[in-house]
């Protein structure tokens, strides 16, 4: 080959290599910036990686730091937690679920001062045996064995109900326990010594209590008999003495003498019954009673009062509010005594009314009562009526230190308003009147109630004269309830300017300012009006029926008026003496007249079972006038000789006599009974008016309980109520019953 053949192909060969040459420069230079990126990448991870590392152990630390801080703080907290447990009084041990002792404080150990056994590791069990083995406790009359046994089943319980255990020095532990989910046990002992102590101190300060209540009932029931027994006395033979002839002076100081020794009684029962009160021994004896009833009776006892004084009573009892309830009609007569009663003594001139109006409940046989007693007295100031309800109370001024009492009268009212759940109230002005009022929630009886009279009987037009202007508002509102037109007049002056023919019947008030009822009466037959039917309304009938013009009127009745006799009376008007009779019945006004058929051949027989001369003689004194045969008894022996020789029909029996007080003599009458198929009524009369005194002679045979000082009225109605009907009448027939 030439020489330009080789230059050539080694020029072409060159220009290959180096063509090559580049290539593979380009490849590698491709290569190498592939690697430069992925070691770039790669650095970048590391570095990442690097900082999570960092940031992991950054956090590692912080968790390590914090878990020593919160370790430290846990010990810190354990280590108060025991140190205080550690200072408390009482024990704390833990058991776990083994019934192993974990550990427990030094008042826990303190039990056991002494005993090496007693420490982290010990059962439950072998505790027990200790206590026992070292007389550590008092188990009483128990067995070792039985109290360990009684209180391992205890320990046993899921909930273990706390028990108290007795150390041996005398301490007190309750020991209460609770078990966990796990069965771990966390022991408390609690001392309770002091507890104990303060309680066995106030049973006996109770018992001290108890016992000095009971001194004070029997004193209060002994001072009630000592003083009853010469107040029956006093007030028996004044009683006695007004019905014989005496002059004025005399009546004077006899009235004095009366009314101071009633004033004595009176205040005897409030410290009585607020000593019951006070005890919560006063319990309340429900019975059927009327309520109207009682309230026209406490008006009737408080009427002479009344007209001494020149005021007016009256009585305002809602027309359709029904009358027969279910309560303790004895204390409901109290309470409306006190109120009425205070009313009456704090008011010098004008009016006592006594308003009863009630919701009555059907379905339920309730009904609600509202009783508001108003008056027009002296009145109470405004800061001193909430005072007014408090023990030993009374307003104090100038205007009624005059007034006497011994302050509880309306403290009993509050009180037995309150047992029977009701509540009381007041209202004054001072200067004007007072208010006083309660309400109570009482059964109905069951069965019809009293009802108005039918409105066709009633008359049409009715005058009414009265110069008071509440009581014209009452008997307006009454007979306008009955279908009645009614004109109110003040005088009689005005009742004469309005009488015309259509005037049914003419009502009006005895003493009125310009005539009194009479006179009325007679000027309206003077002036041709002889056919109108006047009926006059007084406080003391008795003027009346003393007055020779009594025959011009068609009757009278007594303030207040009650709405049977007021009914009874506007049904009566127009009709015949045979009519009129029949109204009467159905009214209940008939009286019964003795039976005269020959059968009736002896005397009543009346056994008096008394050891006091002087109660022997008053006795004999108010029944003097009865046709009866009365015997004495000065002992118990006495009278159950006399009941077998007398044969009694009735017997009145003294609870304090000699040899053989009543409730034997009476035990011993009811045992000689048996068999006989007789049962003779006997009364206590006693001077015992203690709670609990009637109730614990009731029991023992008697029937009926009445306290002295004695009343000629309840003596002769219980003789009226016992009469047999083969015994002559005890109201002689010249005679007029009381």
């Amino acid at each position: 080959m030439s020489l330009a053949g080789k230059l050539a192909q080694e020029r072409r060969a060159r220009l290959a290599a180096e063509r090559l040459l580049d290539m593979k420069q380009a490849e590698l230079s491709a290569a190498n910036r592939k690697l430069g990126l992925h070691a770039m990448a790669l650095t970048k991870r590391i570095g990442e990686t690097q900082a999570e590392v960092e940031t992991v152990r950054d956090e590692n630390e912080k968790v390590k730091s914090d878990l020593t801080l919160a370790n430290a703080k846990i010990e810190v907290a354990e280590r108060r937690l025991w140190h205080s447990i550690q200072t408390i009084q009482d024990g704390f041990a833990f058991f776990d679920d083994q019934s192993r002792l974990i550990g427990a404080n030094a008042a826990y150990l303190s039990v056991f001062d002494g005993v090496e056994d007693v420490a982290p590791g010990i059962t439950y069990s072998r505790i027990l045996e200790i206590l026992t083995s070292e007389g550590l406790v008092d188990i009483g009359s128990d067995s070792a064995a039985d109290w360990q046994a009684r209180m391992l089943t205890r320990w046993a319980q899921p909930h273990p109900e706390p028990v108290v255990i007795k150390l041996w020095n005398g301490h007190y532990f309750k020991l209460i326990d609770q078990r966990g989910n796990g069965g771990d046990v966390v022991s408390l002992g609690l001392n309770i010594t002091a507890s104990v102590r303060h309680e066995a101190e106030l049973k006996a300060a109770r018992e001290r209590a108890e016992a000095a209540n009971r001194a004070k009932s029997a004193f209060l029931a002994n001072m009630s008999h000592e003083i009853r027994t010469p107040m029956n006395g006093i007030v028996g033979m004044t009683e006695l003495m007004s019905e014989t002839p005496l002059d004025e002076e005399q009546r004077l100081y006899l009235n004095t003498i009366r009314n101071s020794g009633e004033a004595l009684l009176v205040i005897i029962n409030d410290v009585l019954d607020y000593s019951k009160i006070e005890a919560d021994k006063l319990i309340l004896h429900p019975e059927q009673f009327d309520f109207e009833r009682c309230i026209l009776e406490v008006a009737m006892l408080l009427q002479p009062s009344v007209r001494d004084k020149g005021l007016s009573l009256l009585v305002d009892y809602d027309l359709f509010l029904p009358t027969l309830f279910v309560g303790d009609p004895g204390r409901v007569r109290q309470v409306l005594t006190n109120l009425v009663g205070n009313a009456v003594k704090f008011t010098s001139e004008g009016h006592v009314l006594i308003r009863v109006t009630g919701v009555p409940n059907p379905d339920a046989n309730i009904c609600d009562i509202h009783v508001a007693i108003e008056d027009t007295g002296i009145g109470i100031e405004a800061d001193k009526i909430r005072h007014i309800f408090g023990e030993f109370n009374q307003v104090e001024d100038e205007r009624n230190r005059q007034f006497e009492g011994t302050g509880l009268g309306l403290a009993i009212t509050k009180r037995l308003i309150a047992l029977m759940g009701g509540s009381v109230w007041v209202e004054s002005e001072f200067g004007q009147g007072s208010c006083f009022g309660f309400r109570i929630t009482l059964p109905t009886v069951e069965g019809p109630q009293p009802t108005p009279p039918d409105l066709a009987d009633c008359p049409r037009h009715v005058v009414v004269v009265e110069d008071l202007a509440v009581n014209r508002a009452i008997l307006s509102k009454q007979l306008g309830r009955l279908g009645s037109q009614v004109t109110v007049c003040a005088s009689g002056g005005e009742a004469l300017a309005v009488v015309d023919d259509s005037v049914d019947l003419l009502l009006c008030d005895h003493d009125l300012p310009d005539m009194d009822g009479l006179e009325l009466a007679t000027t309206l037959k003077d002036r041709g009006w002889a056919d109108l039917p006047v009926v006059v309304m007084s406080a003391n009938p008795g003027v009346i029926h003393a007055n020779p013009a009594r025959h011009l009127i068609e009757g009278v009745l007594q303030k207040p008026i009650p709405r049977a006799e007021l009914y009874s009376r506007l049904m009566a008007l127009g009709r015949t003496p045979q009519e009129q009779d029949t109204i009467a019945v159905r009214a209940g006004e008939q009286h019964q007249e003795p039976d005269k058929t020959g059968k009736n051949q002896r005397l009543m027989r009346v056994l008096a079972a008394e050891d006091n001369r002087t109660n022997q003689l008053i006795l004999e004194k108010m029944v003097k006038d009865l046709n009866i045969e009365l015997r004495f008894a000065g002992n118990g022996i006495e009278a159950v000789q006399e009941h077998r020789d007398f044969d009694p029909d009735l017997i009145f029996m003294d609870i304090s006599m000699p040899n053989m007080d009543g409730k034997q003599a009476t035990a011993e009458i009811r045992r000689r009974e048996i068999g006989t198929k007789r049962h003779v009524p006997i009364v206590a009369l006693t001077a015992h008016a203690m709670v609990g005194d009637d109730q614990g002679i009731l029991s023992a045979g008697l029937d009926h309980y009445l306290t002295k000082p004695l009343q000629k009225m309840k003596i002769h109605q219980m003789i009226l109520d016992n009469q047999p009907e083969e015994a002559l009448s005890v109201i002689a027939e010249d005679a007029e019953p009381d």
